[in-house]
């Protein structure tokens, strides 16, 4: 098999393609990337000599750039997106253009070139708040921010096209990823990135929002098996079954690094704040999906990377 992943220089992109490489020894995989600020070759480089995997340097919104990076290709997983919530809020049209418009010229492209399977990477972000329970597929969208209502835009084109087309899209829902080569913007890395430098963490509000956290390998066996397993038109929730507060992250991120509980710092709330993010997942569960990773075990893991690599990450700030 052979698979498009856009956006694979990026966390979960990168996470995945070195997955299903190990995986699977005959699939090859193409990676279409812009290289933003986010997306970063070196996540890639112990893989970059494999003769199975081949990088494209190009635009989701550029339609020739599509089309050559999908040349022979029989799957289409777009993982590639503006993500960050703060960024979201300052430079919303960015969002637009990379979550909306660059999935419209996708889906326009990979209907053109007949491909077999096309999987649209969201987040549990587009259902916005829960206020008890989990979300199901199946829940109305209610997004928050500009980036959870730029991907749940998406999410409803992707529908569309099969709805209209018959077009054979796929939706996949995470929870909040962790783990390595995560872009040290986001909660996990920049508050043990900051431990490590004795930087304050700055924890938003009261630190009592609620996320789902799932260890990107987990999520990664997740989208392998909607790639297998999944049915076309379907959206499945991803998520790891681990709620937890921010500050209780941000106090396990202190115990692993020996840092004093006196880095934590209350900061004013992000605009428009979700306050818990929970998902189902028994429809993915009946394909076989279990996580594999405990958030302890994923998060001591996860710490020790990023203590390990600090060449990585220095670089970046």
């Amino acid at each position: 098999m052979k698979i498009l992943v856009t956006g694979g220089a990026g966390f979960i992109g990168s996470n995945f393609i070195r997955y299903i490489l190990a995986k699977y020894k005959n699939y090859s995989i193409v990676n279409l990337d812009k290289l933003t600020y986010a997306g970063n070759l070196e996540n890639l480089k112990d893989v970059a000599k494999n003769p199975r995997y081949k990088f494209v340097k190009g635009d989701i919104c550029d339609p020739v750039a599509a089309e050559r990076a999908m040349k022979n290709c029989e799957v289409v997983i777009n993982f590639a997106a503006e993500s960050h919530v703060d960024r979201s809020i300052a430079r919303s049209a960015d969002f637009v253009k990379t979550n909306f418009t660059g999935v419209h010229n996708m889906l326009e492209t990979a209907k053109k070139n007949k491909i077999k399977k096309f999987i649209q990477i969201s987040t549990d972000e587009v259902y916005g708040s829960a206020v008890k329970g989990a979300f199901f597929e199946t829940d109305e969208l209610n997004p928050s921010s500009p980036y959870s209502a730029s991907k749940a835009g998406a999410d409803l084109l992707a529908k569309s096209y099969f709805t209209t087309f018959g077009f054979p899209v796929i939706i996949t829902r995470s929870s909040n990823n962790y783990g390595p080569y995560q872009y040290p913007e986001k909660l996990i890395p920049l508050f043990i990135t900051n431990a490590s430098m004795n930087i304050n963490l700055p924890v938003y509000g009261s630190g009592k929002n609620i996320r789902d956290w799932i260890y990107v390998e987990d999520n990664c066996a997740g989208i392998d098996i909607v790639l297998h397993k999944g049915k076309a038109g379907e959206i499945y929730n991803i998520g790891g079954g681990n709620e937890k507060t921010n500050l209780e992250i941000t106090r396990m991120i202190l115990k692993y690094t020996g840092k004093p509980l006196s880095l934590i710092t209350y900061v004013k709330d992000r605009l428009g704040h979700d306050f818990r993010y929970a998902l189902n997942t028994a429809k993915l569960r009946k394909l076989g999906f279990k996580p594999g990773y405990t958030f302890e075990t994923g998060m001591e893991k996860t710490v020790r990377w990023y203590l390990g690599n600090r060449a990585w990450w220095i670089k970046l700030g």
